[in-house]
This record gives C-alpha cells, sequence and structure tokens, in this order.
C-alpha cells in the first residue's frame, strides 16, 4: 500500500535538499528517522516533519504499522522562484533567482522478514580407521 505525503514551496534549493533525501531511500523508517537526526544540514529538520507526516498517514488513513514502513522512494523537484535583484555598476541591475522545492515522500510496506526454520540435517558419525603403522626394525649396530 502507497503511501504519500507532500511539501510545497521549502525555501531551500532542490539541489540541497537531495543531498539530504538520497540518504534515506530504502531505509525502514525508523531508521530514516535516526538518519534525518544526525544530518547536520538545515533540510533535515523539514524532511522529518513530512517523514512523520507520512507515517502518521499510513497509520491514520490506511491502519498500517508502522514497524512494516520503509522509504520507497522521495521525489525533490523545482517549487516557484522568487525573482530578486541585486545593484551593478552604471545603473545595472542582476537578477537573483530564489529557488523554492517541492518534496514527495512516498513510504510502502514490507512484510516483516520471518526466519525460515530449516529441517535439522541428520550427522552422520563418520567411521574412524585405524591407520596401520609399520614397525621399525631396530638397526644393527656393530661397534
Amino acid at each position: 500500500m502507497r503511501v504519500e505525503a507532500t511539501l510545497n514551496n521549502l525555501r531551500i534549493a532542490p539541489r540541497k535538499v537531495r543531498l539530504v533525501t538520497h540518504s534515506i531511500v530504502g531505509l525502514p523508517v525508523a531508521a530514516a528517522l535516526v538518519q534525518l537526526r544526525r544530518q547536520v544540514k538545515r533540510s533535515s529538520q523539514p524532511i522529518t516533519v513530512l517523514l512523520k507526516s507520512a507515517i502518521a498517514n499510513a497509520k491514520n488513513n490506511f491502519q498500517l504499522a508502522e514497524e512494516t514502513l520503509f522509504v520507497k522512494e522521495v521525489r525533490v523537484g523545482d517549487g516557484i522562484r522568487l525573482k530578486r535583484y541585486t545593484p551593478k555598476a552604471f545603473g545595472q541591475a542582476t537578477p537573483i533567482l530564489r529557488r523554492t522545492s517541492k518534496i514527495q515522500i512516498i513510504l510502502d510496506e514490507r512484510a516483516p522478514k520471518v526466519a525460515a526454520v530449516k529441517p535439522a540435517a541428520k550427522k552422520v558419525a563418520k567411521k574412524t580407521v585405524a591407520k596401520k603403522v609399520a614397525a621399525k626394525k631396530p638397526e644393527n649396530s656393530q661397534a
């Protein structure tokens, strides 16, 4: 069951957000939260809030257990661009584009891994074979 959560117009550039989101793809949600908590990037806090929102969507809307969820996909796209200008020489101005991000987190359910019980193999006792050692003949020592 796919569960989605989106965040629009986050005021951080998509290139910087992708540095954080690539590290959590494929992880279980508990491990992804720990990974985000350890990151020292500014975008890790809004992504943590978005991931918790996706987990809450899974619990409340689809009655899924948190232990079975993992981060299947994270999409980071361009949001709107705020256009600003900086003054330059001779009365000119150059544009500055303040980029924003749109983030979509997709969670999916993974069946819990159950250890397969293998039937115990019968151990066959190996027969020990006594090795015959040839008796050494005493040498005739003549003095």
